[in-house]
């Protein structure tokens, strides 16, 4: 015992080890818009034992208990994102099209799947009821989809819309109902493949086990979790508690199953998936913990995650992967023909744009954890062959996960639902500046961005001839704030627009100029301070007028000179942002570049990312060099870095 626990030990602490450094190694895939989960699963599969050797083949069956805790916490995560509240809208449209992407892509995926048996490895010696019970686990599973890669998706491309809402509610009830349809599917499957006659009383037991299992979930382990998120106790403990309730489902329904057996000869097993996801379907619609336990959720979700795919990488057969890739391909295009037709038939009878039905089934490609998570069930379940069921759909989701979010993101520009920022114009060699509102802040504006060498003009909805226009700035009025009257006075050339009208009127143009124009900087004067992480989340530079008079005071109090030279008071000295457009300086370090004596360079933006600058910094074509000196030889300077 004490060698065996002592392996133990060295095991999970290996294990650990390998799993912080996939955690590192899955964000470089990251950085190749792959999705973080393809790196762990990579990096498991890497030092697995068909490889590296570094986690062994009996890792799986010795660490067990955290494959029992990452999936009660991705039940977690499922039952979290079904919001009742946040689906009223399209209630309609989701639940017809949940219909086609659940009934039908599963009805059709078990014909499909039992008919293709004799191309099936692990298929062809069984018997009809086993290919039947195979069929019908391997259709729940091509049900399943990826909240997560999801969101993702949608909040890269900030898309917004009844296509995205649709597809966000669908998602999030199909990963509820998925459960319930694989805890049918699991309990059917093993009564067929036990060899027993179909009897009453079976189906007797599995309803039982289906209601015992609802009950549990949503009363009993429901309540403890509301009451644990309502404990005055550090967060780290009411994690550790969480992620115990979670394993503790798995272990009471084998305790249970063990019992049943022994004393009235047939097993009851309570779906520990189905019981951990009614437990945070209670607490998400039923209690006020709702934002906590989401909080907790999120926060953590990356370490269970990653203990859980680098797991399920390094238990992948590499060695069965030349027999089941030609498999893979085949379930794939079972999966996605059935997923056409059931999202055809989904939108039909939800009566959808044409163009939705057509994009419908793209959304729902994408397979991660939940998909996982069966297959690990089943593999469990049925030893003799649940392996290699269980390494074909691994492949299976990682050829989803490479073809998934690009159709996905196809699908969102298809729709016109993405909000995504649009690539910023070059630049034309004039530095050019709209100010958005007429008043006298504006002209003044105006005014000190000529002395400085800009080209500026003002825009208004005002009529013509409603004030005196001075005569040195151009005014330009526009009936309505448009894309089109934009683009009329060259919005799309400027390097910088100021806007100060009301707060909801700037939103608007801010929103416009993001998505369709790329303007580099929009400077936005702020109203109503809760507004500001809209401008924020648009990347906007905001002036808040309540505040700004006193963060300049505090600099003068704090930094005299430099407050001095930020507003220009210093006679003949001045702070100035340049763009380097000179292909020549190209690569060039700081301390090669000849530049006038009494300019200093403050700082350098790469990419929005602000360089920590010393003499070896090299200069890259769009840097933005802030530099401060005198006018000339800022002017100088500016000349320089121009083309």
């Amino acid at each position: 015992m004490p060698n065996v626990n002592h392996e133990i030990i060295l095991l999970i602490t290996g294990f650990s080890v390998v799993a912080i450094a996939a955690n590192q190694i899955a964000r470089k895939f990251q950085q190749i818009r792959l999705p973080l989960i393809t790196g762990l699963i990579f990096t498991g599969i890497i030092t697995g034992p068909y490889v590296i050797g570094l986690i062994p083949v009996g890792a799986k069956s010795s660490l067990s208990f955290i494959n029992e805790v990452a999936l009660s916490f991705i039940a977690f995560a499922a039952g979290a994102e079904l919001y009742f509240k946040e689906l009223r809208s399209r209630i309609h449209s989701i639940k017809w099209n949940t219909f086609g992407q659940l009934v039908v892509t599963f009805v059709l995926g078990s014909v499909l799947i039992y008919f293709a048996a004799s191309y099936i490895p692990y298929m062809a010696g069984l018997n009809d009821a086993a290919k039947v019970s195979v069929s019908i686990l391997t259709a729940a599973v091509f049900v399943a989809r990826s909240p997560a890669s999801a969101i993702a998706v949608i909040n890269e491309l900030r898309a917004k819309g009844p296509f995205v809402q649709t597809v966000m509610g669908v998602t999030v009830v199909k990963d509820f109902l998925v459960i319930v349809l694989f805890s049918i599917c699991l309990s059917l499957s093993q009564v067929l493949i036990e060899g027993q006659d179909f009897k009453y009383m079976e189906l007797l037991i599995l309803l039982i086990e289906l209601g015992l299992s609802f009950a549990v979930g949503f009363y009993v382990y429901g309540f403890f979790l509301r009451t644990v998120l309502k404990w005055s106790i550090r967060r780290v403990i009411k994690v550790l508690f969480i992620l115990i309730a979670g394993y503790s489902a798995y272990y009471f329904s084998h305790q249970i199953a063990d019992y049943t057996k022994t004393e009235f000869g047939h097993k009851i097993f309570l779906e520990p998936l189905l019981v951990c996801i009614l437990a945070s379907f209670h607490v998400t619609n039923y209690s006020t913990s709702r934002p906590e336990f989401l909080k907790i959720l999120k926060d953590t979700g990356t370490p269970v995650y990653v203990a859980f795919f680098t797991l399920t990488g390094a238990s992948f057969a590499l060695h069965v992967v030349p027999e089941v890739i030609g498999v893979a391909l085949l379930l794939f295009s079972i999966r996605i023909f059935t997923m056409i037709i059931g999202g055809y038939t989904g939108g039909f009878l939800a009566k959808d744009p044409a163009k939705f039905n057509h994009l419908g089934w793209m959304p729902y490609i994408t397979q991660a954890g939940v998909a996982l998570g069966l297959a690990t069930v089943v593999a469990n379940t049925f030893p003799s062959w649940g392996q290699q069921f269980a390494t074909v759909i691994i492949a299976l989701i990682i050829i989803n996960q490479f073809i998934g979010p690009p159709l996905f993101k196809w699908a969102i520009y298809r729709v016109g639902e993405d909000r995504s920022r649009a690539q910023t114009p070059e630049f034309d060699g004039i530095r050019d500046a709209i100010i958005v509102g007429y008043e006298s802040q504006s002209v003044a504006l105006a005014r000190q961005l000529k002395e400085n060498g800009w080209e500026v003009q003002i825009a208004t909805k005002k009529e013509q001839g409603a004030f005196e226009e001075p005569e040195e700035i151009p005014v330009r009025y526009m009936k309505k704030c448009s894309y089109k009257e934009f683009i009329a006075i060259q919005a799309d050339k400027s390097e910088a627009i100021v806007l100060m009208l009301s707060d909801e009127e700037n939103l608007e143009i801010a929103e416009m100029i993001y998505q369709q124009i790329g303007t580099k900087d929009v400077i936005v004067r702020l109203n109503r301070r809760y507004n500001s992480q809209k401008f924020h989340a648009l990347g906007s530079l905001i002036v808040d007028p309540s505040t700004a008079i006193v963060s300049l005071l505090d600099h003068f109090v704090r930094s005299p000179q430099a407050a001095s030279l930020l507003l220009g008071m210093e006679k003949g000295q001045d702070t100035r942002d340049i763009e380097l457009m000179n292909p020549d300086l190209h690569g060039i370090t700081l301390r090669d570049l000849r530049l006038p004596a009494d300019v200093i360079i403050l700082s350098v933006v790469r990419g929005g990312q602000t360089i920590i600058t010393h003499g070896y910094t090299r200069l890259r074509i769009r840097d933005t060099i802030t530099a401060v000196g005198s006018i000339k030889s800022l002017d100088e300077m500016q000349l320089k870095f121009d083309k």
